[in-house]
């Protein structure tokens, strides 16, 4: 990765016709050169004048001085060419680059534009409206801080690329121009070779350092220097594999945890801020070499596992973390091999379980292996669960997967997620809450959303094996909705919850019609059990988890409401029977999350309204992700179906936002009574707007909203109970 990276107005106004002029003019001289080193016209070249001079019975000083002198002169030769065409294949693909860099750009600036919004000269996406007067009687959509905060997102990772362009082939000329007086002839063929010889070349470097000095000794200026190495070179397989090759497993640990933990205590200050960096980029880096299958690297892997269990101290002491607390420090960050996770996690919970203690005294080490530095124990499965959260496959078929301990099988799923006699007991944090629960929250998210838990991709249909795993975790947590009072897991299932909102209201509706993304939770039986309401309620105290649920509700009963106007012909009740049914199940969801607030806030006072708020003003993806699983079944793209979300986005923050932790407790009822009239006042609009969409008169519209509305409270109702 560039330490600088180039700006949009660098790039914009980049001019490629000198560059262009140089490839031209060196594809001419490197065919000439081509010519004179190994013929081609017949004339004579270099690589003839060699094979002469070898062959040619030479005597006296000319058998020594003169022949030595001829076939280097020669060789010469064949290494200019060498060289010119290393200089034309690195600015031929530069050109290519640049232009893709320069396209790419231009594009996304021109998508963003049409939701107003303004790149600016620095990368940054800003609001662009037009004024009063300008706009006239226009109603101009204002782009949502999560629209800005995505076009900025898209905008760093082109100029990313354009810097790396620049900075490996600046790098790999300037290697070719360096001798002013010899030429090179194993110079690379273009940037993919450069990138990968400059790897290379930085690993031999640090790896030598590492070696030959103690890392904990290691300068500031040393280490910002291996930063600025790794921020540059975490995705080349050429350097993340040399370098944890030729350290070896061993090595790398005892590396890091010389590095983050020198003799005197927790590192403080600057040079925290930039081992926090190093930490998160090293993961990186080793999580591009557990990529490559070549000897060396299966052998790195291999003893990775195998030294789990070996402790590594410092200065000769004879305790120290484990290497399993060691390396799983450095998977935080980074996409693992799929193999290679499941193994080191088979035998993480293979050690653990032939333990004879509990967790929190197996891992009890607290050496400053995580930065920032914290009195927490070292649990090696946080780690682990946070390279999980990155790998999706590799994290539902953790969680399907089983391990043997002890001669024993045991479900991971049942050792590290539900409630029984063999569950993993986590350890707990400062807080009292189970230590590695955000990071089994994220791994969760992983497996069942099928995207990084971090990852602003458009998620893929939903698997059968996904969807299957959803299905566990509400049965779980509905029949113990005592596991999830204030847990760190919380957001996490909030989140899957939001990308499963068809098949919850499905579910809701007695597996009604309601198609989902990809396959079916099946969730039917939890709801007629109560368990799918109960675990709802659960989640729901958690303030992001209720702006995630309440947003993703919104919008699928807006598309339901959508569908049924435009779809009526295939539905066997009248059209206003159908909307009715269709609002039930939102209205419901409404009317537990509206309970679930109002405890959290008034009966528990775990959290303030305004966190609430919060929640809901955060939650903004959940109404752009609803209608992307919706398969396109409301008629609108582009700019209208823009105009869906915003819609979606005004009409939650209008009606749930709320601020009343101050008020008396007698004030729960009004809360929960002025909910019910905000729940039935959205659904009320979004029929309302899908019926004169549709062609329906106003009269009829406001009949068919009303009844809507009506029957929202009553589902509301049945929601709170």
């Amino acid at each position: 990765m560039a330490t600088t990276t180039m700006t949009v107005q660098e790039l914009t106004d980049l001019r490629l016709g000198a560059l262009d002029t140089a490839v031209t003019d060196w594809e001419t001289m490197s065919a000439r050169l081509k010519t004179l080193s190994t013929g081609g016209g017949g004339g004579v070249n270099a690589k003839r004048l060699e094979t002469e001079a070898k062959a040619a019975d030479w005597s006296g000083i000319n058998a020594t001085v003169t022949k030595a002198f001829v076939t280097k002169t020669a060789v010469e030769f064949q290494d200019v060419a060498a060289q010119a065409q290393s200089v034309l294949g690195i600015l031929r693909d530069a050109s290519a680059e640049f232009k893709r860099h320069k396209a790419a750009l231009r594009t996304i600036v021109d998508d963003v534009a049409k939701q107003n919004i303004y790149i600016n000269a620095r990368g940054g996406a800003v609001a662009s409206l037009p004024s009063g007067a300008a706009a006239g009687n226009a109603d101009i959509r204002k782009p949502t801080e999560e629209e800005l905060a995505a076009a900025e997102r898209r905008i760093k990772r082109v100029l990313w690329e354009a810097s790396e362009t620049d900075r490996i082939a600046a790098r790999a000329l300037r290697a070719l121009a360096k001798n002013k007086h010899d030429f090179s002839g194993d110079g690379p063929g273009g940037l993919k070779e450069a990138d990968d010889q400059q790897g290379k070349a930085d690993a031999d470097y640090w790896a030598k350092k590492v070696k030959e000095s103690d890392p904990g000794e290691w300068s500031d200026k040393d280490v910002e220097r291996f930063n600025e190495t790794l921020r540059n070179q975490r995705d080349n397989p050429g350097f993340a594999e040399r370098f944890a090759t030729t350290l070896g497993a061993d090595g790398t640990l005892q590396f890091w945890r010389d590095l983050a933990a020198p003799p005197g205590g927790a590192v403080d200050g600057e040079r925290a801020k930039v081992l926090a960096q190093v930490q998160d980029s090293l993961s990186m880096t080793l999580a591009t070499a557990s990529h490559s299958d070549s000897p060396a690297m299966e052998t790195w892997k291999r003893d990775v596992i195998a030294a789990g269990d070996k402790p590594f101290p410092i200065q000769g002491l004879p305790m120290g973390p484990s290497g399993f607390q060691v390396m799983s420090s450095l998977m935080g960050k980074g996409r693992f091999d799929d193999e290679f996770l499941n193994d080191y996690g088979s035998a993480l919970i293979e050690y653990e379980r032939e333990f004879r203690a509990e967790p929190k005294y197996l891992w009890r080490d607290t050496t400053d292996l995580n930065y920032p530095p914290s009195a927490e124990r070292n649990d090696p499965f946080v780690g682990f669960m946070e390279s999980l959260g990155h790998n999706p496959q590799a994290s539902l078929d953790f969680f399907n997967d089983s391990t043997k301990a002890d001669g024993k099988d045991l479900d991971n799923w049942d050792y590290l997620v539900a409630k029984g006699d063999n569950a993993r007991e986590w350890p707990p944090a400062d807080d009292g809450s189970p230590l590695g629960h955000d990071a089994l929250g994220h791994a969760l998210e992983s497996a069942t959303i099928g995207v990084p838990y971090d990852s602003d991709a458009t998620p893929p249909k939903h698997s059968s094996g996904s969807a299957e795993l959803v299905n566990r975790i509400v049965a779980e947590y509905g029949k113990n909705p005592d596991r999830l009072d204030e847990s760190p897991l919380n957001d996490s299932l909030g989140n899957i919850t939001a990308e499963y909102m068809r098949d919850v209201q499905d579910a809701l509706d007695n597996g009604g019609d309601i198609t989902t993304y990809g396959k079916n939770a099946n969730l039917m039986d939890l709801a007629r059990d109560n368990e799918l309401q109960t675990f709802l309620g659960a989640v729901g105290k958690d303030p992001d988890a209720y702006g995630a649920i309440i947003t993703s509700q919104q919008a699928v009963t807006t598309e339901l409401v959508n569908e049924a106007f435009h779809d009526k012909e295939k539905y066997p009740n009248t059209l206003p029977e159908e909307v009715n049914l269709r609002v039930v199940p939102g209205g419901e969801i409404a009317g537990i999350m509206a309970e679930s607030r109002t405890q959290a806030v008034y009966d528990d006072k775990i959290a303030a309204d305004a966190e609430f708020n919060e929640g809901l003003a955060t939650a903004d993806k959940w109404a752009g992700r609803a209608i992307d699983t919706g398969l396109g079944r409301i008629p609108v793209v582009g700019d209208a179906a823009g105009w869906v979300i915003e819609d979606i986005r005004e009409a939650v923050v209008e009606n749930y936002t709320r601020d009343s932790s101050d008020e008396a407790q007698a004030e729960r009822d009004k809360f929960l009574s002025s909910q019910r009239a905000s729940s039935s006042s959205a659904v009320y609009d979004a029929t309302y707007t899908a019926a004169i969409q549709a062609g329906v008169s106003e009269p009829e519209a406001k009949t068919m909203a009303g009844n809507a509305a009506g029957q929202v409270k009553d589902s509301y109702g049945q929601g709170r109970q």
